[in-house]
């Protein structure tokens, strides 16, 4: 089976700086997923044509099961507000979403701790930090009844600020303590590979840069495990016409 991951930007192209479902659609239909996370994905955003955008990728990969989760509620620069998960149906909203071609036995979604205060960030080539803040961030996990068992997999997208997508990591991985194995979680967690494994303590299943798309230097995209399961395969990480990310994607198989 194929796991991947994917920051789509809300389906937006860095080139032509548009959206366009359709462009959308065939990305996802050339990674060949049987399991695909997605992060920053829209719903119902007038900047992505009011789109379902994880419809959209359910009926390009084939998935019999999808779940989108909201972390944030309402449009940016707008009424820009934590999700709660009791939003009306067509509300504007943005967050991660987790298909899949396996049926889905039980689906359990994670709120992660929110930063509620801006903090100084180094960022590259400045010579200063910066006061910034975050957005809440979330987790959904599935079990899913795969080609050699049930087996669970988490998707989500951490904080970009350091230390506290750590943080967050560590009680994500806390909270699908005693979920059925094997387990995978995968995502943009914001941190390098050795830091991701260091503070998960799971066993990475792909490596290979993932940003920026164009060129790029570091994996910030991830798929890690615990439990019987192991790459059978080289992971890919193509370059897709949208996004400022490259996905990621791996053969996987029983150990």
């Amino acid at each position: 089976m194929r796991i991947a991951t994917f920051n789509i930007l809300h389906g937006r192209s860095t080139v032509d700086d548009r959206v366009d479902v359709d462009r959308l659609a065939a990305a996802v239909k050339t990674l060949d997923a049987d399991v695909l996370g997605l992060q920053e994905v829209d719903r119902d955003q007038p900047r992505s044509m009011n789109a379902d955008l994880t419809a959209v990728a359910a009926e390009a990969m084939g998935a019999v099961d999808s779940q989108f989760v909201a972390a944030l509620a309402g449009t940016p620069g707008g009424t820009w507000m934590a999700a709660t998960g009791d939003e009306q149906p067509g509300s504007a909203s943005y967050g991660i979403a987790l298909l899949s071609r396996f049926p889905v036995v039980s689906w359990r979604v994670v709120r992660l701790p929110a930063l509620n205060r801006r903090v100084p960030v180094w960022f590259r080539g400045a010579r200063a930090p910066k006061l910034v803040g975050d957005e809440p961030r979330v987790a959904v996990a599935a079990v899913l009844d795969g080609p050699h068992g049930q087996f669970t997999v988490a998707a989500t997208h951490l904080s970009f600020i350091p230390g506290w997508n750590s943080f967050q990591l560590r009680r994500l991985v806390r909270a699908l303590t005693g979920t059925r194995e094997p387990l995978v979680l995968l995502g943009d967690l914001n941190m390098e590979p050795r830091q991701a494994t260091r503070v998960s303590g799971l066993r990475p299943l792909a490596a290979g840069a993932t940003f920026p798309a164009h060129a790029p230097t570091r994996q910030l995209d991830h798929v890690l495990a615990r439990g019987r399961l192991v790459a059978t395969g080289q992971a890919e990480a193509p370059r897709l016409p949208l996004s400022d990310h490259r996905a990621l994607v791996v053969p996987c198989g029983p150990a």
